[in-house]
Parts: C-alpha cells; sequence; structure tokens
C-alpha cells in the first residue's frame, strides 16, 4: 500500500496511476467520485495512455446536495463526460442520504453514519470508495458479485484507491473491501 504523506489533490495523478495498473492487472472496471468534475480528464487521459479499455463510472454527488435543485457538476461537464464513454451515477449518498437529513432534524446519530463515521477511521476517501462503488452498483452500472478499482479522495481530486467488492446499499454490511492500495497518512488529522 502506498501512503502518502497529506491528503488531497495533489496525489491525483499517482492514485489514478495506481488504479489503472490494478484495474488492468485484475480486469475491473473502474468507479471514480467526481465533485467538480477535476479527476475524471486525468483518468481517461491517462487510461488510453495505458490501454486499459474496461469502464470507467463517474459518480457525482446528488442533485441539491448544496444548492436544491442543482448538481456540482456542471451539465456541459456531464455530457464531456458521456461524449468520452463514461457512465455517470447520480443518486442520493449511500451512507448518508436520508439518514443526514433525520440526523439533522433531531440531533441524533443513525446506524448508517456510524458506518460511514467507522470507514472514516480509515481516512475519508475510504469511505468515499466505498459509497460510490454501492452507488453504481445500486444504480446498475456495475455488475452485481464483481470486484471494482474504487477511486475516491479527501475534499478535491483523488487521494485514495481501494479494490473492493461492493454489495447494494439495502446489504452494505456484505460489502468487502480486499485491498487498500493507496490512502492518506491520518497523523496530521489527529
Amino acid at each position: 500500500m502506498v501512503l502518502f504523506e497529506h491528503p488531497g489533490a495533489e496525489n491525483t495523478r499517482a492514485a489514478l496511476a495506481l488504479a489503472l495498473d490494478a484495474a488492468n492487472k485484475h480486469g475491473l472496471d473502474i468507479v471514480v467520485s467526481t465533485t467538480g468534475g477535476g479527476t475524471v480528464p486525468p483518468l481517461l487521459e491517462m487510461a488510453r495512455e495505458a490501454g486499459y479499455s474496461g469502464r470507467i463510472v463517474a459518480v457525482t454527488h446528488a442533485f441539491g446536495s448544496r444548492e436544491k435543485g442543482k448538481n456540482l457538476l456542471a451539465p456541459e461537464k456531464m455530457q464531456e463526460f458521456r461524449d468520452n464513454g463514461v457512465t455517470l451515477v447520480t443518486a442520493a449518498h449511500a451512507l448518508s442520504g436520508a439518514e443526514r437529513g433525520l440526523s439533522r432534524k433531531y440531533s441524533g446519530i443513525y446506524p448508517v453514519e456510524i458506518v460511514a463515521n467507522t470507514l472514516r477511521m480509515l481516512g475519508q476517501g475510504t469511505k468515499v470508495c466505498v459509497e460510490i462503488a454501492m452507488m453504481a452498483l445500486d444504480n446498475g452500472a456495475i455488475a452485481y458479485g464483481r470486484q471494482v478499482i474504487a477511486v475516491g479522495g479527501t475534499g478535491r481530486g483523488a487521494d485514495t484507491v481501494c479494490r473492493l467488492t461492493p454489495d447494494y446499499t439495502a446489504d452494505l454490511l456484505g460489502t468487502r473491501i480486499h485491498e487498500i492500495l493507496c490512502k492518506p497518512s491520518l497523523e496530521d488529522d489527529a
């Protein structure tokens, strides 16, 4: 496992290289998180250079996550990604969604939020990798029972890559993380 000194976008190209290497080695699809669309173009460029021919699924934030009726990924970017063969998934976040609405209203914490926070013990990107893989599976963008390479991050960019087999959100505890290929050190988060 590669351990980055700091979290964030500075690790994007290295994380994507590890993701592509593992995806090519194991013949797996890549599921990548994207908020504003910055991680997908370098992934596409590097995929062409690496001869990667598998599926790339980009999972966006849900509509209304920051502003009602809007998505953080511009419609032009969405179309650009589709034109380049990327499958887009936009859905409620698997590890927050409706539960976050309840916890905000009633000032509590609920089981799915506990799972999300437990995954964050390994880093924000690890939580994101699990979440986006389940969202892609729920959406039918990836096959059930197959491993994928998931790429997530802390804030902007990519800094975490996992090889995992997601289960549907309704069966989230069936998800299995087989390998963490890279992640940032959490020492500076203490």
